[in-house]
């Protein structure tokens, strides 16, 4: 009898938090544009999917160490599948020295079938990555694999999503995906310490010879592997060749040896059992252009979307790690809730410097980020805290994040920045998270809106925090969201008055310091606005949401 009645309970309890779910995640109405029919039984990605079991890997050791146990352990008939902004072949995805080429090759030689999509990048004279790319390509289908360079972007665009997708049709229970914002290129494989990556990325010289680097990816079991599956399908199985089109191009691409097409994949496989209580929603970027994509005929901006309804409902604390935080139209959105919101913080993290940051392509990256930063601080006030941070030895580490936390209930970690690029122009990937477990840590309700604390988000948010104000993840200060913009800005303080007497104290345990833009020169403003606009962050919406500012 006990049983039956705490069954009933449980049921009752995920019954009410399904409902609840249309109030934080995009129903399928609300995602915009519906996909074209990929096959006879599906037709475009779920509204969401419940049974997950997310865990969060935080900076790039972490997950290369991961993902290497897996690919190691795959068997013949295994798949792999990945999307990718930059791939180098020769970068080390594990201790011994593995690379990810001859990993995934020895992969193929075992029987595994892989597959890759990587963005047919810009010319390494640029300081792109079209030459890295194309190695990694090279060396994988060399090996019995089909990697491909995929052009199909809008005009100045690129495929920025970071995702690989393993599956095991004689155990679907061991499907996983990671996604977030790690690619598999050089400088990514820092740990918590960050000293940065020995196979290093060139940054902006205030960064050191060896950049640090701080991101955030997913690893993801149960039936959002299937619909993570289906995105790569769309995009492989899209009839669009895969450079732009073109006589000319057509005739240079055959005389260069580019694939134009891709080979069939094999059936679909079914969807992974049941791992867990999170709520999973993938959300995707992808631009209008011509020609349309078959999946996305008027492209998809359910990144922006969702993102928009998330902040609508937020009540005590939006938590943000970014690498840009430079749009004007995601500012309002924030300054706008800050302003419907009195109780409402904004916590954001950022690069101290654009990574690039020359004559050239500095001022239209700081000058876009003030204008930002002014509208969201001028709605809220001392309730906004914008911060960046330093390893032990006073580098500033690259915060390459893209991760929102909002009242520990709502999280999202993906490719996708706080940039109008982001939400309208380049193919993006993320996905949010909502766990069906509420935090018995903390029974309060931070947002006041009945949906508690939940334990994925709170987790996430209590890592992210101890590792940057050199905390413990169990410390109850870290507890207390609403008061996270007085804890930020205490300890920030503390840092500082160590700085100005350095020998006096023991150096404090935390990395944040507060974000200080260099101005930019009154006669750069008049080119580096326009600069900005067309060529950083550029917007690929059809021309009637852009007149009508939606997405």
């Amino acid at each position: 009898m006990r049983a039956r009645r705490f069954g009933a309970v449980a049921t009752l309890i995920v019954r009410w938090l399904v409902m609840r779910y249309d109030d934080w995640f995009l129903t399928s109405k609300e995602r915009g544009n519906p996909s074209t029919e990929i096959d006879s039984h599906r037709s475009g990605v779920a509204a969401w999917t419940e049974g997950n079991h997310v865990d969060f890997l935080i900076d790039g050791v972490s997950y290369f160490t991961r993902l290497a146990e897996v690919i190691s352990n795959l068997e013949p008939h295994d798949e792999v599948r990945f999307a990718d902004w930059r791939g180098d072949a020769d970068e080390r995805v594990s201790g011994d020295g593995t690379s990810i080429a001859a990993l995934l090759a020895s992969s193929c030689r075992r029987g595994v079938d892989v597959r890759g999509l990587l963005w047919r990048s810009h010319s390494d004279r640029f300081g792109f990555n079209s030459q890295q790319n194309r190695r990694l390509a090279v060396e994988v289908t060399k090996a019995g694999g089909e990697v491909l360079l995929d052009e199909r972007v809008r005009r100045g665009g690129s495929h920025h999503q970071k995702m690989v997708l393993i599956r095991h049709p004689s155990h679907l229970d061991r499907d996983v995906a990671f996604i977030g914002g790690i690619d598999l290129s050089h400088g990514r494989r820092d740990d918590t310490s960050h000293g940065g990556d020995i196979q290093v990325i060139k940054l902006d010289p205030r960064y050191g010879h060896r950049p640090p680097w701080h991101d955030v990816q997913l690893e993801i079991r149960g039936p959002t592997v299937t619909e993570l599956d289906l995105t790569f399908r769309e995009r492989w199985e899209d009839p669009t060749p895969l450079n732009h089109a073109g006589r000319l191009r057509a005739l240079l691409s055959q005389a260069m040896s580019r694939d134009r097409v891709t080979r069939p994949l094999p059936a679909r496989l079914g969807d992974p059992s049941t791992q867990g209580g999170h709520v999973v929603q993938v959300l995707r970027t992808y631009p209008s252009r011509n020609p349309k994509y078959s999946f996305a005929p008027e492209g998809e901006r359910s990144v922006a979307r969702a993102f928009a309804k998330a902040v609508k409902r937020a009540r005590t604390l939006i938590y943000i790690e970014d690498q840009y935080f430079w749009s004007v139209e995601i500012a309002r959105l924030l300054a706008e809730a800050l302003r419907q919101q009195p109780q409402l913080q904004v916590i954001g993290v950022v690069p101290r410097y654009p990574d690039k940051d020359s004559k050239w392509s500095g001022p239209p990256s700081r000058l876009a980020q003030a204008r930002a930063l002014a509208i969201v601080q001028t709605a809220g006030g001392d309730r906004v805290g914008i911060y960046d941070i330093e390893n032990e030895v006073d580098a500033p580490i690259y915060v390459h994040a893209k991760v929102c936390v909002i009242d520990d209930v709502w999280a999202t970690v993906g490719s996708d920045n706080l940039n109008r690029r982001s939400w309208t122009h380049d193919s993006e990937l993320s996905c949010a998270v909502i766990d069906s477990e509420l935090d018995d840590r903390n029974p309060l309700d931070p947002g006041g809106l009945g949906d508690g604390s939940r334990k994925f988000a709170r987790e996430l948010r209590l890592s992210l925090w101890a590792e940057h104000l050199g905390r413990s993840p169990e410390d109850p200060e870290l507890l207390h969201v609403s008061q996270g913009s007085v804890l930020w800005r205490k300890t920030a303080n503390v840092f500082e008055e160590w700085r100005e007497n350095p020998g006096e104290e023991i150096r404090p345990p935390s990395r944040i310091r507060t974000h200080v833009i260099e101005p930019v020169p009154s006669g750069s403003r008049r080119w580096a606005a326009p600069a900005y606009r067309l060529i950083f962050d550029p917007d690929g919406r059809p021309l009637k949401l852009r007149l009508r500012r939606g997405f």
